[in-house]
C-alpha cells in the first residue's frame, strides 16, 4: 500500500508540475495582451533618460512602464528574447536585423524614435589634414556599426569602398583604396570607447553617441567627423512580434514620437540625438 501511495503521489505530483507549466506557457505565448504594465529595457542615455521623461505621460494614459537599464549592447536582446522585458529601445535598425539574423529573434520593430549620428573623434587630432599616414582607427567588435564608420571615412576622402557592396554592410575587406593606409581595430566593446579615446591620443576613436555623452563629449563640438541627419541608423522600440500590437507598446511608441517628447529631446541633447517622426523601416 505504502508503494502504490507514493506512485499515486508522484503521478500527481508531476500532473500538477506540468499543468503549471503549461499554464505559464499559454501565458507567454499569449503576449502582453490587454496589460497596461510595461517593462523596457534601454541603455542609460539617452534611451533610459527619454523613457523617465515619458513616464508621467503614459501613466496620464493608464499605462505604467518599468524601465530596466543597461550598460551593453547583447543583454537588452536576450532579455527580450526570455522575456526578462516586454520592450527594448536602445538599438538601430541595422543591428536589430543583423540580431535577427544572426540569433533567429522573433522581434518586430513598433517604431523609429532618434538618430544618435555616429562621431569619430581623436584626443590630438583636430584636423582632417592632420592625420598621417598608418593612424589607427579603433572602432567597436559590433560589426553592424562597421559599414557606418567606413561610410563616414569614405565621406571624407580618407578611403574609398567597393562600389558594388552596400554601404550599411560594408566591413574593412571592402575597401579598395586607403591613401593614409588607416589600420583598423574592430575588437573593443562600445562601452570601453571613450577610455580608448583617452589613452590613445594619435587614435581615431569611432563612438557611439550614448557612451560618447556619458563621457561628456559633445559630438555636434568635439567630433572630427559627425555623421548627418540623413543616417539609415534609426534607433527603435523593439518588441516580440507577438507582442506587435499590444496597446501599451504602441501608446510608448506614440508618445516617444509626441511634440513634447520630441521638443525634450531636441533642447536636452542639442543635436547630439536627433528625433525622427514616423520613420518605421
Amino acid at each position: 500500500m505504502k508503494k502504490l501511495f507514493a506512485v499515486l503521489f508522484v503521478s500527481v505530483s508531476v500532473l500538477l508540475l506540468a499543468a503549471c507549466g503549461s499554464s505559464e506557457g499559454s501565458a507567454a505565448e499569449d503576449g502582453l495582451g490587454d496589460s497596461k504594465e510595461i517593462k523596457v529595457g534601454a541603455t542609460s542615455v539617452p534611451h533610459a533618460e527619454v523613457l523617465q521623461k515619458a513616464k508621467p505621460i503614459l501613466e496620464e494614459q493608464g499605462i505604467t512602464l518599468e524601465i530596466e537599464e543597461y550598460q551593453d549592447y547583447i543583454l537588452p536582446n536576450q532579455d527580450l528574447s526570455e522575456g526578462r522585458i516586454d520592450a527594448n529601445y536602445f538599438q538601430h535598425i541595422p543591428y536589430l536585423n543583423a540580431q535577427k539574423a544572426e540569433h533567429d529573434f522573433d522581434f518586430s520593430n513598433l517604431g523609429g524614435i532618434h538618430i544618435e549620428p555616429m562621431g569619430i573623434y581623436s584626443k590630438n587630432i583636430k584636423k582632417l589634414d592632420e592625420i598621417e599616414k598608418g593612424t589607427e582607427v579603433i572602432m567597436s567588435r559590433s560589426v553592424a556599426d562597421h559599414g557606418r564608420i567606413l561610410s563616414l571615412l569614405e565621406r571624407e576622402g580618407l578611403i574609398k569602398l567597393d562600389e558594388n557592396v552596400d554601404k550599411v554592410d560594408a566591413t574593412v575587406d571592402d575597401i579598395v583604396e586607403n591613401p593614409k593606409e588607416l589600420k583598423f581595430s574592430a575588437g573593443v566593446d562600445a562601452a570601453n570607447l571613450p577610455q580608448n579615446y583617452k589613452l590613445e591620443e594619435e587614435a581615431l576613436v569611432a563612438i557611439n553617441t550614448n557612451y560618447a555623452i556619458e563621457a561628456d563629449l559633445n559630438p555636434s563640438e568635439d567630433a572630427l567627423i559627425l555623421e548627418g541627419s540623413e543616417s539609415p541608423y534609426v534607433n527603435v522600440i523593439a518588441a516580440k512580434s507577438i507582442n506587435k500590437d499590444a496597446e501599451a507598446l504602441n501608446t510608448l511608441v506614440e508618445v516617444l514620437r509626441s511634440e513634447e517628447i520630441q521638443t525634450f529631446i531636441k533642447e536636452e541633447y542639442k543635436g547630439a540625438v536627433v528625433p525622427v517622426d514616423g520613420t518605421t523601416e
